[in-house]
């Protein structure tokens, strides 16, 4: 429950940007390759790139920020596997049935037999109730809050969670987005926030064979629960270093999957029979701010009337040409998907975000804060420049192109704004540690479509940090606090009413569209390259049968045991 995949920490930061790290399912060893994408993979292996850039650093612990990415729905499994990528009900995965007590206060699951652990113990009911104990029982892994009077296992197919008020908004976290581990393990770690979690011990499909700096292997697991699966035997997550090596990888065929934003796509593919690709827009890249000077944040950032300003500057149709190929979509200030969600977007003039810049209105909000304009254009308060540095990560083609746009856009209004490109895990860490003032980054897709999902880990004060202290994986990285919001998530969590819940987002959204600490750019592509040759039975536009992102958790886990190597 504590995860929606970020672009799944490793989850590869969503951003279907060109990123750069490829997960690679051959059957050659870790070092066989030299670390990079390879020749030609042996049958039954398949090469992917998820978006990581830089050296790789080891950690399987499901409740870090700093997981690699298949750790979730590949190594370790939910409950449920919610599909967000079509309307569906939730899958069966560790879990079989639920359901609620009349008040909400309850929730009874019944286990999967015949389950075992990839160390061969068998998987109960006792290992669920312990995984969410110890969850509500240590605060640095209880991303979302989770309060329980307790969880227990009444037999070795049942557990039962008791919550001290109603709590349906938490379902599908905690069925769908919830990594069950596994007790004989666990109970032994004496710090569940920072292991590294070497030897991860699951129930997923695939286990981890080897890893060094520049590429880590997964292996079948032979006492995998789904029978025939998985039919792929390796999977090698690779780092490249630019969007340029990606895209050179995957036309030379050395990279099987992967979701990455290459300019001039569909005439890079034109020649490429084994080549094809799907866009599925689905995450609204943003501008983070770390906005709260009371949790630290320091910076022009922190003043309201500078986000709103950005807001107004931002041109997104130029930005979409200029840096999204034409491939993104339009966004919401909710930051909801205005297709998806519009039921839930309490006022249609919040439905979208304006299309060209309002380099007036922008102007006005900085004149009515103090912000002058000085004698090269660039405003200043109280002595403070309006001059803030922007991050990305290196290789991330798509958002470096959008930040340099930003750049001349922010300028025409006195807004200085610097781009800076870091390494993965150091950018990643700057978010979670507050270490920022401005972030490229985007809001990924919650456990379901409410926008509980989308509010709770992005806007509440318990899913957030002081500056220098960790926020948690997927948390509110804006270190935003504001008690309206608290209450008004608090208030739909107790209930399954959506005329209650509607009312409560829309006091969310009155506060959050006047705030802006995650100010929207657009829907961005979700571009995802496939190689046909090795494999076969990806996700298609016809066939959403998972979202098809590579950096996508949970997820990952169903595609691997789809997919089917070619004969």
């Amino acid at each position: 429950m504590l995860f929606a995949s970020r672009p799944s920490r490793c989850a590869a930061l969503a951003l279907a940007a060109a990123a750069t790290t490829a997960l690679t399912v051959t059957s050659c060893s870790a070092g066989a390759s030299g670390g990079g994408a390879g020749g030609g993979a042996a049958k039954g292996s398949i090469t992917v790139f998820n978006g990581s850039t830089g050296t790789i650093t080891e950690n399987f612990n499901p409740f870090s920020p700093g997981l690699l990415q298949p750790t979730l729905g590949v190594i370790y499994q939910p409950l449920y596997y919610i599909n967000l990528a079509r309307e569906s009900e939730p899958t069966p995965m560790l879990g079989t049935g639920y359901s609620w007590n009349a008040d909400g206060t309850q929730l009874t699951i019944t286990t999967r037999q015949g389950v075992t652990w990839s160390d061969g113990e068998p998987f109960t009911a006792e290992d669920v109730a312990f995984t969410f104990d110890l969850i509500a029982k240590t605060p640095e892994i209880n991303s979302t809050g989770l309060e329980l009077v307790s969880a227990e296992a009444s037999d070795d197919q049942t557990a039962v969670l008791t919550f001290p008020a109603p709590a349906y908004t938490e379902e599908a976290s905690l069925l769908g987005n919830t990594p069950i581990i596994p007790e004989h393990v666990w109970s032994a770690v004496s710090d569940p926030a920072t292991t590294t979690n070497p030897d991860p011990v699951g129930t997923g499909p695939f286990t981890v064979k080897s890893i060094d700096s520049q590429s880590y292997v997964l292996e079948k697991n032979p006492s995998y629960w789904e029978q025939g699966k998985p039919a792929i035997n390796e999977v090698r997550y690779i780092s490249l270093a630019t969007a340029d090596a990606a895209s050179a990888a995957l036309t030379a065929g050395q990279v099987d999957w992967m979701s990455a934003f290459l300019p001039g796509l569909e005439q890079l593919l034109e020649d490429q029979e084994d080549l094809s690709y799907v866009n599925t827009p689905a995450l609204t890249t943003s501008i983070f701010t770390c906005s709260n000077a009371g949790l630290g944040c320091e910076g022009p950032q922190t003043d309201v009337a500078v986000r709103q300003a950005m807001y107004y500057a931002l041109d997104r149709d130029q930005l979409n040409q200029l840096a999204g190929g034409g491939f993104a979509a339009t966004g919401s200030p909710t930051l909801l998907l205005p297709e998806r969600d519009a039921d839930w977007i309490a006022d249609p003039a919040h439905l979208e975000t304006p299309s060209g810049a309002d380099t007036a209105k922008a102007k006005q909000v900085l004149d009515a804060a103090g912000w002058v304009e000085g004698a090269d254009g660039i405003r200043t308060k109280d002595g403070q420049r309006l001059s803030m540095t922007v991050q990305t990560v290196t290789g991330w083609s798509d958002y470096i192109s959008l930040n340099d746009a930003m750049a001349q856009q922010m300028k025409a209004v006195g807004i200085e704004l610097k781009p800076v490109q870091l390494a993965y895990n150091e950018w990643n860490n700057n978010q979670v540690q507050g270490t920022y003032q401005l972030s490229l980054d985007s809001i990924g897709l919650g456990a379901s479509s409410n926008p509980y999902h989308t509010y709770q880990p992005r806007f509440t004060t318990v899913s957030t940090a002081k500056v220098g202290e960790s926020a948690g994986n997927n948390g509110n990285y804006a270190r935003y606090s504001n008690p309206v919001v608290d209450e008004a998530i608090a208030v739909a969590a107790t209930t399954d009413d959506e005329a209650v819940q509607k009312q409560q987002y829309a006091a969310v959204q009155q506060q959050i569209v006047n705030d802006l600490p995650y100010v929207p750019i657009y829907v961005n592509s979700t571009l995802t390259e496939f190689n046909n040759s090795r494999a076969t039975g990806w996700p298609t536009n016809e066939d959403r049968y998972a979202f098809a992102a590579s950096w996508k958790s949970w997820d990952n886990g169903v595609v691997l045991t789809t997919i089917k190597p070619v004969d």
